[in-house]
């Protein structure tokens, strides 16, 4: 089945429940709210014109600063060491003086999870995605009573993004520590942590502390080696006659 014939389907079986629905790259992306999800979901597992027996990946997204952009993407060989100097995207830095923080700036459709499902049967692919309602408290529907391989997915976009999956039966961290604060791959989450670990000899264990790095752009350092003067034209023209004469006395 090609992508089109696929999104004529989708727009002729949900119609309005669809708030989005295009094709890019031979793909079909279409978007729902948080309460057409499980009911939509369904009917894409079960239905003989879809059969999604599988969801392949389940993923946050952080849209803060999308579109927003510190880095200068013209003339990058004059101006390589000014890029990024002026902080205007979230997840920079703050100076040591400054109160290390994890809270959230509050923004219109800020936080959604990304599905990706499998028709094994049709042999072909869809992409959902579901913007949370609540930046400050971000809840979305579980699906793993639809497909039981949802259950570490979900759980990854809760540790990473700090996104609630409503009815999943175990919803805890899966890649960060025990003890960890705040969600690593929201955009405003420092980038380097808001602490640090280091042995104590004193106390002969591992403690945490604040984190003693200090902020810094990271561009790339670009090295360039002393460039020639330029050469007057009549000058050139020296170089290139006394150069054959060498060569004629050579022979």
């Amino acid at each position: 089945m090609k992508a089109r014939e696929l999104l004529e389907r989708l727009q002729a079986r949900f119609g309005d429940r669809l708030r989005d629905a295009v094709v890019r790259l031979n793909e079909v992306t279409i978007e729902l709210a948080p309460e057409d999800l499980l009911e939509t979901c369904r009917t894409l597992r079960d239905e003989k014109d879809f059969l999604f027996e599988q969801v392949v990946d389940i993923c946050g997204v952080d849209y803060i600063d999308y579109g927003v952009d510190e880095w200068a993407t013209e003339e990058t060989t004059l101006t390589g060491f000014s890029r990024g100097v002026d902080p205007k995207t979230a997840g920079r830095l703050p100076g040591l003086e400054e109160d290390l923080s994890v809270e959230t700036p509050q923004q219109d459709r800020r936080f959604a999870a990304v599905y990706h499902l499998l028709s094994v049967t049709h042999n072909h692919r869809l992409r959902i995605r579901v913007f949370a309602p609540d930046n400050a408290l971000p809840v979305i529907p579980s699906v793993v009573e639809i497909w039981n391989g949802a259950n570490w997915f979900e759980r990854e976009a809760f540790d990473l993004f700090g996104i609630l999956f409503e009815g999943h039966p175990d919803l805890r961290r899966i890649l960060t520590d025990y003890g960890f604060i705040g969600h690593p791959f929201r955009k405003d989450f420092p980038l380097s942590g808001n602490v640090e670990v280091r042995y104590d000899p004193e106390k002969q264990r591992v403690v945490y502390q604040p984190v003693s790095i200090e902020p810094r752009v990271l561009v790339p350092r670009v090295i360039r080696g002393e460039e020639p003067e330029p050469m007057a034209l009549d000058e050139a023209d020296d170089s290139d006659g006394d150069a054959g004469a060498d060569a004629d006395q050579k022979e």
